[in-house]
């Protein structure tokens, strides 16, 4: 069979045809999805540094990373170990005598095969303990033993006046002593939920 110029025009034709198809079976593939991550969707990470009630202010910036992945459908939205970014949101310190400390957190972005992606998110304010009962213990503790000390020296005299200075060392010691401010350590984890969908390119994940 003699073969003429048509016919290995065809025959090449046809190579790049199928080339051109595997490559573009190939591309598709490989071509990231984008998948919408709907509200109310958990993101789980460890902080990478220390936040404080005491020592943040609204506005200061942490990193995170994401402990768990999230899927949806089967693919990977935001692997685990992604790199996050957040804001403090609320960050009051502890008074000595009154006044609870407030911390309150939320991610602002996250970083999937090299592209950052905005967030949205919601968490609930942290709340330091309350000063009343253990300041009330303090001051109350001076007292009685002020007026024990003061009835063992000069009688029931001692004992007036021993029960306000006692008071005055409980208050003391309730003031020096009584921040509880919030301090999250470095690792410490955190999960905050998204307030709003966002959409990002995901790759399949493999079962």
């Amino acid at each position: 069979m003699i073969l003429t110029k048509r016919h290995y025009l065809m025959g090449g034709g046809a190579a790049l045809l199928a080339l051109a198809l595997v490559v573009s079976a190939t591309t598709l593939a490989n071509r990231p999805d984008p998948v919408t991550v709907p509200e109310s969707t958990p993101i789980h990470v460890t902080l990478d540094q220390a936040v404080a009630s005491n020592q943040n202010r609204p506005g200061d910036h942490f990193d995170a990373t994401v402990t768990e992945p999230v899927i949806i459908d089967g693919k990977t939205v935001i692997p685990q170990g992604s790199h996050a970014e957040g804001l403090v949101v609320d960050a009051k310190p502890s008074g000595r005598l009154m006044g609870r400390a407030r911390l309150q957190l939320a991610l602002q972005t996250v970083d999937v095969s090299g592209q950052q992606y905005d967030l949205q998110t919601k968490s609930s304010p942290r709340i330091g303990g309350d000063h009343k009962k253990r300041n009330w213990a303090w001051i109350g503790g001076g007292a009685g033993g002020g007026a024990l000390i003061g009835a063992a020296a000069a009688g029931g005299k001692g004992a007036l006046i021993g029960g306000p200075i006692g008071a005055a060392a409980g208050t003391t010691i309730a003031w020096a002593t009584g921040h509880k401010d919030i301090k999250l350590r470095p690792e410490t984890p955190v999960t905050f939920k998204l307030a709003e969908p966002v959409t990002i390119d995901a790759k399949k994940v493999k079962s």
